[in-house]
């Protein structure tokens, strides 16, 4: 134990209590920026803190934060050791908060890959911390800070189904197939109440635009509508014959629209809960609704293969739009209501304009369960529907082009939403989870300038490029073309360090295991391959 655990263990309980609240706060005020980072680079003082009642994982993580501001004067090299710090307590918030023993496993898990001296002396002393047997990760076997992947959130006991935020960014709400609602603290991580109410699954949820209220439905063939600031439900809404599957709440917050698998949508008054409209038109069950922004039209989506566009105002079929072979997921409408995008399980994505109901571009990539659109319309994030290789692909919505993949999911992805800022993406998955991605870190990591401060430009292959990965510590991309070949970037330098082979057709989709020391690809010859990042060698093929 260091001299700092020592003393920590002398002091009195509510004397070390303070000491941990307000040390951090004391010396960034008194500009002792050597003190603060040997402060956070303690094992024993992030172990205190985290047992300690009434603090815990996210007092500790805001630390980090006082640490880091400008003023404070860290040096880069201690400034990136303390968010690399930072970032790792975050991804094992949930795993730590339920289990405090796991400290030391974590941060060994995620940072044993960088060799900051300040992170290894960390280590060093969480090891010489354990006084019985433990299991010591001896590589970065779990998610490295630095990536996409922010944190995990833990609650649920069954699939996550829907997930959704409120306008504020605070809050962020969840729908389960364990018939509950849970609401969190999205900026901390933590499960703050849940709601029960629903006899079966919850499908879907949304949120008023004030931010006020709650909208879920549910399996059980109803929609509630719940208060967020007093936990509790208003109404019941009934008239559906059959699972409610998707719900979504007008700009102007008055009514509900909502999607069934009775082959109906019905539109609600949400002040009082009457039904208004029914809207008959596809010939199987509708898996999704959503609402364009001048609340004058809905866009839907059915296992009938199609989706159509609705007038709000008379329940009218505006247009159908035919092309998709298998059933419609997801739907979504670009923030300029120009647009629609729809996800089916014919593994495509499609991008219609609204105005005249043309199919203008086609995304083929994974059967897509999920969708959501960036809120400055130039992103489309899809989540995947197969449980072998669960993923969100964020593309271009301008182009087409697929950007990158976010992959730490264990099983389908079956929601996700965008945070009204645009700097985070949240998904719901039937592993139980919902996970909070950095969509800044692409921002940061994409636009790749090299030493003369020219935007780089990597060029090898002799075919359109089809997909691209970033491994988590950003020192590599990962690009696949239809030349029917991966390969594998220096993102310093530009320089092409691998070129993979063996895919006998276009290579359509790239992912990354969370430490990044294997390749995922996906081809038109209909296989998977895995490949080993730092050799090149191709390790399996699945087909």
């Amino acid at each position: 134990m260091s001299d700092l655990g020592e003393r920590l263990e002398r002091m009195p309980s509510d004397q070390k209590r303070a000491t941990l609240a307000s040390l951090p706060s004391h010396l960034a005020k008194s500009y002792k920026a050597d003190k603060l980072k040997f402060l956070l680079t303690n094992f024993d003082f992030l172990e205190a803190k985290i047992y300690e009642p009434n603090l815990g994982v996210q007092p500790l993580v805001e630390d980090y934060d006082i640490a880091l501001k400008p003023e404070i004067f860290i040096p880069v090299e201690q400034a990136n050791s303390l968010r690399l710090i930072q970032g790792a307590i975050s991804l094992s918030a949930n795993i730590i908060s339920e289990n405090k023993t796991q400290l030391a496993e974590q941060l060994w898990g995620r940072l044993i890959c960088f060799e900051y001296p300040d992170i290894q002396t960390l280590l060093k002393s969480s090891k010489q911390s354990k006084k019985n047997y433990w299991l010591r990760p001896l590589t970065a076997s779990f998610t490295p800070p630095g990536s996409f992947l922010l944190r995990t959130l833990r609650g649920h006991n069954n699939w996550v189904n829907s997930v959704a935020v409120t306008p504020d960014g605070k809050r962020l709400i969840s729908g389960s197939e364990d018939y509950t609602l849970k609401i969190w603290d999205l900026w901390k991580g933590e499960e703050l109440f849940t709601l029960n109410g629903h006899s079966e699954s919850v499908n879907a949820v949304a949120v008023t635009p004030d931010g006020t209220k709650i909208i879920s439905a549910s399996w059980d063939k109803t929609l509630k509508i719940w208060d967020l600031r007093k936990k509790q439900e208003l109404f019941t809404l009934n008239g559906h014959s059959e699972s409610v599957n998707s719900v979504a709440v007008t700009p102007d917050g008055t009514k509900i629209i909502s999607a069934s698998w009775d082959k109906t949508l019905k539109t609600w008054d949400l002040g009082t809960g009457k039904e208004l409209l029914t809207f008959n038109g596809h010939s199987d069950m509708v898996h999704t609704v959503a609402v364009t922004p001048d609340g004058k039209q809905a866009v839907s989506g059915s296992e009938d293969k199609t989706v159509k566009v609705w007038d709000l105002g008379t329940g009218k079929e505006v247009f159908t739009l035919n092309g998709h072979v298998n059933r419609i997921n997801a739907v979504a409408v670009t923030p300029d209501g120009n647009r629609a995008i729809s996800a089916s399980d014919d593994n495509t994505l499609k991008i219609w304009d609204l105005g005249i109901g043309k199919e203008l571009l086609t995304l083929d990539g994974h059967s897509n369960r999920a969708l959501a659109v960036t809120p400055d319309g130039t992103k489309v994030i899809s989540g995947s529907g197969h449980s072998q290789l669960p993923m969100l692909i964020v593309w271009d919505l301008r182009t087409g082009q697929e950007l990158f993949t976010l992959t730490d999911h264990i099983y389908w992805i079956g929601s996700v939403t965008v945070t009204h800022d645009g700097k985070k993406v949240i998904s719901g998955s039937a592993d139980k989870t919902i996970k909070v991605w950095d969509l800044e870190t692409w921002g940061a990591k994409s636009n790749k300038v090299n030493t003369e401060g020219k935007l780089l430009t990597l060029e090898g292959h002799n075919d359109a490029v089809n997909g691209i990965a970033l491994t988590p510590d950003g020192t590599k991309i990962i690009s696949g073309s239809s030349d029917c070949s991966l390969r594998v970037w220096d993102t310093e330098t530009g320089q092409e360090l691998l070129i993979l082979k063996g895919h006998n057709d276009a290579v359509n989709g790239i992912a990354l295991t969370p430490d990044g020391t294997k390749i995922i690809s996906g081809s038109s010859d209909c296989s998977l391959r895995v490949w080993d990042t730092e050799t090149g060698q191709e390790l399996l093929i699945l087909k």
